[in-house]
């Protein structure tokens, strides 16, 4: 143990190497404009393929929309002493638009130190992750230590908008990679006191609502249906969500399960034309004590309730749905993390459930337990995006001990 955390403690330089290569890389999906994650996994192969001792496998997913043509997804293996068990430590290759950059106070694709600070655009969300995950990789190698099990850096794409061509997608076509002994930590979320472990997300279901009746002058209305109102009364109607679905859950903030009406689009142009159809959706973060399938068919009934009433017609489609299993805070490899978390950091995490939406729902959906830590300041997405390279290394220390 000493001789891994001595290696790693002299680590600072590759860090900053490694940050400055990443963001000077941008990995944007086909949805934020950009043309996928490609030219930074070119970079991160060629970087791990000077270790003959990994075994390292390319999964791309096909994607037109991407001048490559396809996603990419890479598995690291170290050879451990089990090996039929793998610790798998997942993060993204892609990032979100910088936004208005005249809020960043230099240019976020290239990277900016202040003493133990870096800043650009994904220092945090992930590159800190991977970073963290490369040197604990490195730190077996070239002090030529076995790992206890197999270790797995698995460096995945479109977890910003949506996993289907990430680790969604490893799971659907290359489940072979993975086996009901493996364990995952996902370095994605966290705090800047090293105190939070996610054990657990809410089921997420998002819903495009569509209600329609008939369009006439609004000077005539008994010619028409006006879907506008019919549309008011259900969004209040589905306020009812919270009495049906009320079990509570101390793990999560807030402790409920969340129903809410969100985006809409328009209906008509102008003022004195009754809609004849109206649009709106709805976010649900459900509890995993219940079922999204429990939820869809209260929701149903209360989409009969207004046809009756209004005489309009209410079609829905699902536009994302996902939920998970938690894991056990009592399994032995999320009480391994938390051990490790205070041996390093010196801090007894709490276990905690988020609202939804990190990759660790998709080992979960395979009942592989998945815990999610990282020690961060929650900059992602933000202008001045920063990380700290002594919590890297510390991370990497984490990581390291879960190994050993």
């Amino acid at each position: 143990m000493d001789t891994i955390l001595n290696y790693l403690d002299k680590q600072e330089k590759k860090v900053i190497e490694l940050q400055k290569k990443l963001v000077s890389l941008p990995a944007l999906g086909p949805e934020n404009g950009g043309e996928g994650e490609i030219k930074k996994a070119e970079y991160l192969l060629s970087y791990l393929r000077q270790y003959p001792s990994l075994i390292i496998k390319e999964l791309p997913a096909e994607d037109s929309r991407v001048p490559s043509k396809k996603r990419p997804n890479i598995a690291a293996i170290l050879p451990g002493k089990e090996k039929d068990r793998t610790i798998w430590i997942v993060s993204h290759l892609d990032i979100v638009p910088p936004g208005d950059l005249s809020l960043w106070e230099s240019d976020p694709y290239v990277l900016r130190q202040e003493g133990d600070y870096l800043f650009g655009r994904g220092v945090e969300d992930n590159h800190q992750g991977i970073v963290s995950s490369i040197l604990a990789l490195e730190a077996f190698i070239n002090t030529s230590t076995e790992p206890t099990t197999n270790m797995g850096v698995l460096l995945v794409a479109d977890e910003e908008t949506g996993n289907k061509y990430g680790l969604e997608f490893l799971f659907k076509y290359h489940k072979e990679l993975f086996t009901q002994k493996d364990c995952f930590l996902v370095p994605d979320f966290g705090s800047k006191d090293s105190d939070l472990i996610e054990i657990a997300e809410k089921g997420v279901l998002w819903l495009r609502i569509e209600v329609l009746g008939k369009q006439c002058h609004a000077s005539t209305p008994e010619k028409g249906i006006n879907t506008l109102v019919a549309s008011s009364d259900l969004i209040m109607r589905l306020r009812r969500l919270y009495k049906v679905f009320d079990r509570q859950d101390p793990l999560f903030s807030p402790p409920i399960s969340t129903f809410e009406p969100t985006k809409k689009e328009a209906n008509v142009p102008n003022i004195n034309t009754i809609p004849g159809k109206d649009v709106f959706f709805l976010d649900c973060r459900v509890l995993p004590s219940y079922e999204l399938s429990e939820v869809i068919e209260t929701i149903k009934k209360i989409f009969q309730e207004t046809e009756k009433e209004y005489g309009v017609k209410v079609n829905f489609e699902i536009v994302h749905g996902l939920s998970s299993p938690p894991t056990d805070k009592e399994n032995e490899f999320v009480k391994k993390l938390a051990k490790a978390v205070f041996e390093e950091y010196n801090t007894r995490p709490k276990f905690m459930g988020v609202g939804g939406g990190t990759v660790a729902v998709y080992p979960r959906k395979n009942n592989i337990p998945a815990a999610v830590w990282a020690t961060i300041f929650g900059t992602a997405h933000q202008p001045n995006e920063c990380s700290s390279i002594k919590n890297t290394i510390k991370d990497a220390k984490v990581m390291a001990r879960l190994l050993l």
